[in-house]
């Protein structure tokens, strides 16, 4: 069973003041990138892995999708998506994606977000999103950078020219990393780039684009914090097709 940090109550209300969930898609720096990945989404049936508070779902349908299942493991959230949400084309449900079982073929496309890198079993995971997509469907995700979840433990120091250096931990070394966000013991699990790539080959996708997402000059105007997210990559945007 998955972690269930967010319905800590102290995790949660850190959480719900981030601005990705103030703001909704638009607060999210890498939304430009996703969004540029993703197919038309007209008629389709969605999966959305890691709802949270239901943003994604609500937009996809504002863009013609049939239906949307969203899904996510803290009740809190669940709760928070069913209230803001009067779209009865979007169902949402408390599931824990480390025993998830969708039917086979019940989904035209695919779609996470931040979610992954706290499963264990990666790779049933994905063999599962598989058979639940129709032929040519295709499956959009993002986690935290695999460099960036090896660099995570705040150890880094100032270059000969005042930079940060984010020094990467036990790349090659994967498995459970626990980090302190909101609260203590957040439990994630780390997976080299590779190991992320062939695990989708390894189930039947066709990798069609990756982006290690770097924000814009006009994002880092904008938000000066977002700069040294230029030091080492945050996120990995992945793209792959059934």
């Amino acid at each position: 069973m998955a972690q269930n940090i967010y319905d800590n109550p102290e995790f949660f209300a850190g959480y719900s003041q981030l601005p990705r969930q103030v703001h909704g898609l638009a607060g999210a720096p890498e939304w430009p990138a996703i969004r540029a990945m993703l197919p038309d989404l007209k008629d389709k049936r969605i999966i959305d892995m890691g709802c949270g508070f239901g943003w994604f779902a609500r937009w996809t349908r504002e863009y013609g999708a049939q239906s949307v299942v969203g899904l996510d493991i803290s009740e809190k959230m669940i709760v928070r998506a069913k209230a803001d949400t009067p779209d009865s084309a979007i169902k949402y449900r408390v599931a824990d994606l480390e025993v998830l079982e969708l039917p086979l073929a019940s989904f035209d496309f695919a779609y996470s977000a931040l979610t992954f890198h706290y499963i264990e079993d990666f790779d049933r995971l994905v063999r599962m999103v598989h058979r639940s997509l129709t032929p040519g469907s295709h499956f959009v995700f993002t986690i935290e950078h695999p460099i960036y979840m090896a660099a995570m433990h705040p150890c880094w120091w100032n270059d000969e020219d005042g930079r940060k250096t984010w020094p990467v931990n036990r790349y090659a070394m994967e498995g459970e990393r626990r980090t302190n966000w909101f609260t203590d013991g957040v439990l994630k699990y780390h997976r080299t780039i590779g190991t992320t790539l062939n695990t989708l080959i390894a189930a039947g996708f066709t990798i069609r684009h990756m982006v290690e997402f770097a924000p814009t000059a006009e994002q880092i105007n904008d938000n000066p914090g977002l700069a040294e997210e230029l030091e080492r990559p945050m996120m990995l945007l992945m793209s792959a097709q059934r």
